[in-house]
């Protein structure tokens, strides 16, 4: 079984090497196109290869390549890492387990009771003494989609980490602001129908990559699903709401917040699992020079993902 593992491992890695490469060669094949276009001059990082790019912008093909980049299918296999990651979306329903650091506070596995009933189809796990390779290999054998964790300090939960299984990616957030139904006295029963995502102002690349990663975490809802859940970006600050809703008077919504609410904030996505944290490849982190200017927002700004390039 860990040869098997090991072997799909390998796989998927040549799959994302293979994708990075044909994508990078149609991204400078693009920008050469567009100076040729608009007349201006060629980038430095384009002049030495400037004329074998041109010559096979002219004579090759572009469908296999567009393709790729496009995340399609090309002679039948899926060329895409992403398709590695969530094929299965939307066709079976995720399964989630969702467990916390060792030896949580009273609170933490309060806020983690509510968690699992906002995560439809998930599990709660008590952590015990197991090791991180342990739970993530059970995980694996069970079939389980996604692995949540969530840490704490002096019982404030401060840290959600999302886990994709069988090969990542693995999200890591700062969670702050929470108010958790146990705080707010009379607040009544929450319902666990399939809810409604709701995702505003995730306009960039990396937005749209955290917003894949927090969507499949749900199943498909059902049309006359009367739950809500909210994620709206302000500032890179992610707000979580979560509401059920009903009509009044035959057009008329009413909106009742059921709880729990908080903020997440992304600070790193790795390509790998967390049995494998160190070995993986880092695909975005916030680091101390991208906080330089009050101006720069990476979901909201076209330049957010260009950081990546320079980790």
């Amino acid at each position: 079984m860990l040869r098997r593992q090991a072997r799909l491992r390998r796989e998927y890695l040549y799959r994302k090497s293979v994708q990075d490469k044909l994508k990078s060669i149609q991204e400078k094949k693009d920008k050469l196109k567009r100076s040729l276009e608009e007349n201006i001059p060629i980038h430095p990082d384009l002049r030495k290869s400037a004329l074998s790019l041109q010559q096979k912008i002219e004579w090759e093909d572009l469908g296999p390549e567009l393709a790729v980049t496009m995340s399609t299918e090309v002679g039948g296999t899926v060329a895409s890492h992403e398709d590695d990651e969530y094929r299965w979306a939307g066709v079976e329903n995720p399964k989630i387990v969702v467990t916390t650091s060792r030896d949580p506070s009273s609170r933490l596995k309060m806020f983690v009771k509510e968690l699992r009933l906002i995560l439809p189809n998930s599990q709660r796990m008590n952590r015990g003494n197991y090791e991180m390779k342990q739970l993530i290999h059970a995980c694996r054998a069970n079939d389980v989609t996604d692995f949540v964790i969530v840490h704490e300090h002096r019982g404030i939960p401060d840290t959600l980490v999302i886990c994709h299984l069988p090969y990542g990616p693995t999200a890591y957030f700062t969670i702050s602001d929470v108010i958790m139904r146990h705080d707010i006295p009379e607040i009544g029963t929450m319902s666990e129908e399939y809810p409604h995502l709701i995702f505003h102002n995730f306009k960039t690349k990396l937005a749209n990559r955290i917003m894949s990663i927090l969507k499949y975490l749900f199943p498909v809802p059902k049309e006359e699903s009367k739950r809500v859940i909210t994620f709206a970006n302000h500032d890179d600050y992610i707000c979580f709401r979560h509401h059920t809703y009903k009509k009044v008077n035959g057009k008329d919504i009413e909106l009742k917040e059921v709880g729990p609410r908080f903020q997440l904030k992304l600070y790193e996505i790795k390509l790998g699992t967390l049995d494998a944290a160190n070995a993986a490849d880092t695909e975005w982190a916030l680091r101390p020079y991208m906080n330089t200017t009050h101006k720069r927002r990476f979901l909201s700004n076209d330049d957010g993902w260009q950081q990546e390039d320079e980790i």
